[in-house]
């Protein structure tokens, strides 16, 4: 080998590895500046909330901000794909959710795919759907629900927030799991759903319990049952639905998502951080009040529960023969 090849060759080496130094370099020292946390819904909602409980921990343990963006629009995917298209340099996340996983098969053609184009960073929390009912409805359990629903086809009318949301497709996998035959009256938003829901111009509606609060505490809305495999604090006493319907869960969750290609290092900080938060007291008590679960573990464990829910929902949406396009 010739002296200017085996030059070229080590000159050609060190270019070659000098990203990778030079990315790990910056990782090591992240964050050096403001952090965007884009949460695609308006302010206010459980995912707004959570994005800035767990900014605010990121903040303070950081030292940068972490600045809460709100991105509503699209059934979620204009804020989603802001986040898919940024540079993966750790400073610029989202607040993923529920709805991404379901979009995944709803919409066919999006400018991005959630689980190829992001990385999983951290889970935050997950709120259980509840099954609640219009307070004059005749059924008290969910097996006489079943009952009544398969006595009356089409005859009982459930709301949602919107096609494709997640209550919408919560719905559909009850009707999926059970053969009952139910309506779907889509509304502009969870509010309007709610006061139809409480006058009897609808009879059933799946929601967390964030979404229900105040007519929990109002005691105007009767809950039938969690539809999630563990019980609540918030709801002693009140049995699930999968007592009944086995296999039956469904919940709204949120967590931290960064784009592909996000060095390692800056994804197991986040990680680290993150999962430290919500062991925090403070932090436990705060999302106890709220209604939801701590949603804790590694970037490869809420990777894994995106990918059961993306598969999850398919079949649901398969099923709905719902489209969103």
């Amino acid at each position: 080998m010739t002296y200017a090849r085996r030059q070229f060759l080590q000159l050609a080496t060190a270019f070659a590895i000098a990203p990778a130094i030079t990315r790990r370099a910056w990782a090591l020292d992240y964050p050096t500046r403001a952090i965007r946390m884009i949460v695609p819904f308006p302010a206010g909602g459980a995912a707004d909330i959570s994005g800035r409980v767990i900014g605010q921990w990121l903040s303070d343990r950081l030292g940068q901000p972490f600045v809460i963006e709100n991105r509503p629009g699209g059934g979620t995917n204009i804020g989603t794909e802001a986040v898919a298209t940024a540079q993966p340099d750790g400073y610029t996340l989202l607040v993923a959710n529920a709805g991404n996983a379901i979009n995944a098969s709803l919409y066919h053609k999006l400018n991005f795919n959630f689980i190829h184009d992001l990385v999983p960073v951290a889970g935050v929390v997950r709120a259980p759907h509840v099954l609640f009912v219009t307070p004059s409805f005749p059924a008290k359990t969910v097996e006489e629900l079943i009952a009544y629903a398969k006595a009356n086809p089409g005859k009982i009318n459930y709301a949602s927030a919107g096609t494709g949301t997640a209550n919408h497709i919560a719905a559909e996998m009850f009707k999926m799991m059970t053969g009952v035959d139910m309506v779907h009256v889509p509304y502009k938003g969870g509010a309007p759903a709610i006061i139809d829901l409480l006058s009897g111009q609808v009879q059933v509606m799946f929601a967390d319990v964030l979404t229900m609060a105040a007519q929990m505490k109002a005691g105007t809305i009767r809950s039938l049952a969690i539809a999630t495999n563990v019980n609540l604090p918030t709801l002693p006493g009140t049995p699930t639905v999968a007592a009944t319907v086995p296999g039956f869960d469904t919940s709204s969750w949120w967590g931290i998502c960064a784009p592909r290609g996000t060095p390692g290092e800056i994804v197991n900080k986040l990680n680290a951080e993150i999962n430290r938060g919500l062991a925090d007291p403070k932090i436990k008590q705060r999302f106890a009040e709220m209604g939801v679960l701590i949603l804790s573990g590694s970037p490869e464990d809420f990777g894994k529960m995106i990918a059961d829910e993306t598969a999850k929902w398919g079949k649901v949406v398969k099923f709905a023969n719902v489209s969103a396009d």
